[in-house]
């Protein structure tokens, strides 16, 4: 794997993203990082300023409408463990990034895919919330375990060109995630018990991926 850039300007990002696309197929990139540490702000970014190149060619298909809806993780015995590696569907996940890879390759025709999303405030996937059109040539997702090696989340890393890793000031990301659970409906004391506890977990497994990236980024 070759050594990651120290600190990649956001023009370096956009050159690589652009750089994934060769001979007209499609590529897949991940960015991966622990919660609160801004994977969807760059995602969204490189999204809104690659498509400003011209008609739209990148889709963005985040890793959390593979969340399991609440009324499953009841079942399971995992509502309080929301946001840890088994409260994902991760084989579902992995089975759409391979189709997003081998569907439309080449030509840009082909059926739209349709991929799931998250709705924030409920806090529960939405089916069918994300099409993918065939003219996209560049896919970006992101979430927690891009990078994770067990179990069903093993068979991810394969679908994907590239991983970018997000790395984030470790008390600014803690400050920032508190302040999304706050805005989504968690009161202060609430909102600090769950990313000191059930986040703060998930943060150290997603932390010990970071080496496995092709590429770290340092946020700000």
């Amino acid at each position: 794997m070759e050594q990651p850039l120290s600190s990649p300007t956001f023009d370096d990002l956009l050159g690589r993203a652009r750089g994934l696309v060769r001979d007209g197929r499609r590529a897949v990139l991940g960015i991966a990082g622990s919660p609160g540490a801004g994977k969807t702000t760059l995602a969204e970014r490189l999204v809104r300023v690659l498509n400003g190149d011209g008609a739209p060619w990148v889709a963005h298909v985040p890793m959390d409408g593979f969340h399991l809806a609440d009324v499953e993780l009841e079942r399971l015995g995992l509502r309080d463990r929301k946001g840890a590696p088994n409260t994902f569907d991760a084989a579902g996940y992995a089975a759409l990034l391979r189709r997003l890879r081998e569907e439309n390759d080449g030509d840009g025709e082909g059926e739209i895919v349709y991929a799931p999303g998250f709705e924030r405030v409920l806090e529960q996937p939405t089916a069918g919330a994300i099409p993918v059109f065939p003219s996209a040539r560049l896919v970006v997702t992101e979430g927690n375990y891009l990078l994770l090696a067990e179990g069903s989340w093993a068979r991810v890393r394969a679908q994907l060109d590239e991983v970018w890793f997000c790395e984030l000031d470790e008390e600014e990301r803690i400050r920032r995630l508190v302040a999304r659970h706050e805005e989504f409906g968690k009161d202060h004391d609430t909102a600090v018990a769950w990313v000191l506890g059930t986040d703060q977990h998930n943060a150290e497994l997603v932390a010990a991926t970071r080496d496995r990236a092709d590429l770290v980024v340092k946020k700000q």
